[in-house]
């Protein structure tokens, strides 16, 4: 079996990045609840993903990808003393349809749940972790990842309800 050259290595690695790249940047800001920073936290998880790309299997690149991203977001989070999300304004100019609408409100409805739950609905729910992997990221028990993950959908889904009584 051939050894791949650095230059295919590269371009292996570019491709991959093209199409990675989205579903990381969103996963990314859902986890931030900032553009910038979703940014950043893409742009460092692609970065390290690259650094290891040699070691990296092509079929499971895009799951090591996330992995970093996550783990890297959890490292801030356990940094981070206290978080304070704040609303943004996303350009009208960026939305290409309805779907950014729905978007803007996800995110808002997610930066209302203390920020446990935003933790255990974002990684068990958007970046599809299981309930064990969600425990290991977080240094939780398993019950507590599910009874949070319920709580969060719970309030989630009230807050929702609520949104929508009063648009009616």
């Amino acid at each position: 079996m051939r050894k791949a050259s650095s230059g295919e290595r590269d371009e292996a690695f570019v491709a991959f990045m093209r199409e990675a790249q989205p579903g990381l940047l969103r996963a990314a800001f859902f986890l931030t609840g900032s553009p910038e920073a979703a940014r950043e936290l893409t742009q460092d998880a692609l970065v390290r993903t690259y650094l290891a790309w040699p070691r990296v299997r092509p079929d499971g690149a895009y799951a090591y990808a996330r992995r970093i991203l996550v783990n890297q977001r959890v490292e801030r989070w356990r940094r981070t003393s206290r978080e304070v999300l704040t609303d943004f304004a996303i350009d009208p100019a960026d939305r290409a349809d309805a779907t950014a609408d729905h978007r803007d409100e996800l995110v808002r409805l997610l930066q209302s749940l203390p920020k446990q739950q935003r933790k255990v609905v974002v990684l068990r729910y958007y970046v599809d972790l299981t309930e064990r992997e969600v425990a290991d990221v977080l240094g939780i028990a398993v019950g507590t990842v599910k009874s949070t993950a319920s709580r969060g959908l719970a309030a989630l889904r009230a807050l929702a309800t609520s949104t929508e009584r009063l648009r009616s």
